[in-house]
């Protein structure tokens, strides 16, 4: 019989076609490799409003009703229509799998991977014999836990073994938490990603403009993407007549202030919303198929903390055979770099990478999508990940 695995994540709670990505691949991959998998989200977070309301600035819900239906129709969507369960965090009430059911799996399942720390009680979950924790936000979470902030530190000591996306996590950049945080990174379903699709010219992106607060230990800040992105406002002169555009995460003008807004497209950069031109799993897809390549900043942190963290949508950026040209944080000492991926530190680097990919774009675009076969192949990363968590003795907590 095949093993059983819980996955968690946020699928329900941001109903965004990124964030989708970001967790179904844990699912539909371990699938693949023959495991019996379930989807479970018991985040105790309140659910989000793609759309903001009737103001267009309340994220809030009044009720999981919408969240639930989405989270339904992508676990159709992949195979997975009686496999998932949800909570809803403003009643306690769950949806999906029934209550028999899922404490049915919850005491037959051989290990639970709880993704971005997507479980607020974990303790409720320890009839599972391993319990997996993945960061997916590096530095941010070890400066939680350097801080002294309990709630989470109890969250995180509870299982019994820590991957990070920080693949390169090491001090002084990064404080130490007391924990051994072990290397994974995103896996991707390679085969839903195609690379024989024409594109339309443009190098794009999928962003947060800022996801919280910079946050600051030792003497060291970290903040977000806002802080990295204005360093390269000239970009889109330097690189004409390449068009640079970045989808920013809700809509347009909400995430960044008008007076930001007008000065951006100044400076030529396109602003687009995502929940106009990507809300969706196939949308989002289809936006990153579209693509000519990417050109992305990262989070602060990220870059500030040298961590090796490599981002999920550029992981699918290089499936669909899009080269990019990233922001480096430390992961070309784990990632092939100038073929396909183009890492850089300054303005006068991100605008070489543009015109190189631009140059030889058939060569970068093989490239990229061997990367991504050699690197997040869901059945290599995922058969890592899982051989390391069943291998987890008493002492590695």
């Amino acid at each position: 019989m095949s093993a059983r695995v819980i996955v968690t994540g946020f699928i329900g709670q941001h109903p965004l076609g990124g964030v989708t990505w970001d967790y179904v691949q844990y699912v539909t991959g371990l699938v693949r490799l023959g495991f019996d998998v379930y989807y479970f989200e018991d985040s105790g977070h309140w659910p989000y409003a793609l759309e903001g309301g009737e103001s267009g600035e309340d994220f809030g819900v009044s009720d999981c009703r919408a969240n639930v239906d989405y989270l339904a129709k992508v676990m159709e969507r992949f195979g997975l229509g009686e496999r998932w369960a949800f909570r809803c965090a403003m009643d306690g009430e769950w949806s999906g799998l029934s209550d028999l059911a899922r404490e049915e799996v919850v005491s037959s399942a051989d290990l639970l991977l709880n993704i971005s720390s997507s479980v607020a009680r974990p303790e409720e979950y320890r009839k599972v014999p391993r319990l997996i924790f993945v960061d997916s936000d590096p530095v941010f979470t070890q400066v939680k836990l350097a801080r002294g902030q309990a709630d989470f530190r109890a969250v995180v000591d509870a299982h019994d073994l820590h991957f990070s996306f920080g693949e390169c996590l090491r001090a002084p950049f990064v404080p130490e938490t007391g924990h051994h945080w072990l290397p994974t990174r995103q896996p991707i379903v390679l085969d839903e990603w195609h690379t024989e699709r024409s594109h339309r010219g443009v190098f794009t992106t999928v962003m947060n403009w800022a996801s919280y607060n910079p946050v600051s230990i030792n003497g060291r800040k970290y903040g977000q993407k806002d802080v990295e992105f204005m360093r390269f406002l000239e970009l889109p002169r330097l690189v004409e007549p390449v068009r640079l555009e970045t989808a920013a995460r809700g809509t347009g003008r909400r995430v960044l202030q008008d007076s930001i807004l007008h000065h951006l497209e100044h400076k030529g950069w396109s602003v687009v919303a995502p929940d106009m031109v990507c809300p969706d799993v196939e949308s989002y897809r289809e936006y990153i198929q579209n693509s000519m390549a990417e050109w992305s900043v990262a989070k602060n942190g990220y870059v500030e903390g040298r961590t090796g963290w490599f981002s999920c949508r550029s992981a699918c950026y290089l499936a669909a055979g899009r080269p990019v040209v990233v922001q480096d944080t430390g992961f070309k000492e784990v990632l092939p770099t100038g073929m396909g991926l183009l890492a850089f530190s300054t303005l006068e680097e991100a605008r070489d990478g543009i015109r190189e990919v631009v140059s030889d774009y058939p060569r970068h675009s093989r490239a990229a999508r061997e990367i991504a076969e050699q690197y997040f192949d869901s059945a290599k990363v995922l058969s890592h990940l899982v051989d390391r968590a069943f291998a987890v003795q008493e002492v590695a907590k």
